[in-house]
């Protein structure tokens, strides 16, 4: 990735506008970890507390997520997602799931209709991705992998409002996935995708559909309290 180093004057905000600029352009995406400092550092051409200011000032707007010990994390697309994801951080792990369900799932239907061949590429080249994240056992890497691929499936709906809508919901999607899987990917519980890529394929409108609706809804809930 190649950045090109912004003018002196007004540096801080320069910087600040380049990286907003790869949070939205999706070249960093949602739930994925950006560039070291030290390597924006040396990409930027800029001094260490100009590209931390940067990614504090971010941060604060709710694009970013500065994790010690992890890195930087991107966890939203907008100020608006940023404010999506502070008022919905809490939400029930049943109504997220049942929100993705309904969402995905009008999503897969036309996405069954109106992907092109270049989105069919990308859907499975995603999945293959997606696969090899979770054989490799890196929560991290598998979350930012079934993000990409579940967004793909989204914008290949071609629904504007659909797709804004999805992306602003990124970061609670994300989080409800990274909570999902836990600590630890184990082999037994990995949900296989490759159907509905082959009813997207196929132009297969309901079988894309209940794919897709199902996979959120597999997430495991908590048992509600009961008080005896």
């Amino acid at each position: 990735m190649s950045l090109t180093a912004p003018r002196r004057s007004a540096l801080a905000d320069q910087v600040i506008g380049q990286l907003r600029h790869e949070i939205t352009s999706g070249t960093w995406p949602v739930g994925s970890r950006i560039p070291t400092e030290p390597e924006l550092v040396e990409q930027l051409g800029v001094a260490r507390n100009t590209v931390r200011e940067a990614i504090r000032a971010l941060a604060h707007n709710g694009l970013l997520d500065i994790r010690q010990g992890s890195g930087t994390y991107v966890i939203a697309t907008s100020e608006l997602a940023g404010v999506m994801h502070r008022r919905f951080a809490e939400a029930r792990p049943r109504d997220v799931a049942e929100v993705r369900s309904t969402l995905e799932a009008a999503a897969a239907r036309l996405a069954a209709l109106r992907r092109t061949p270049g989105e069919l590429r990308q859907l499975e080249t995603l999945l293959g991705r997606r696969d090899a994240a979770w054989a490799t056992g890196d929560v991290e890497r598998f979350v930012a992998a079934d993000t990409a691929f579940h967004m793909a499936v989204v914008r290949a709906s071609h629904n504007e409002v659909l797709t804004a809508l999805y992306a602003d919901l990124g970061t609670v999607v994300s989080e409800a996935v990274r909570q999902d899987v836990g600590d630890e990917l184990r082999p037994g519980d990995h949900v296989d995708h490759g159907r509905l890529v082959a009813a997207i394929r196929a132009s297969d409108v309901d079988t894309a559909g209940a794919e897709a609706g199902s996979y959120a809804l597999l997430c495991r809930a908590p048992a509600p309290h009961v008080t005896v």
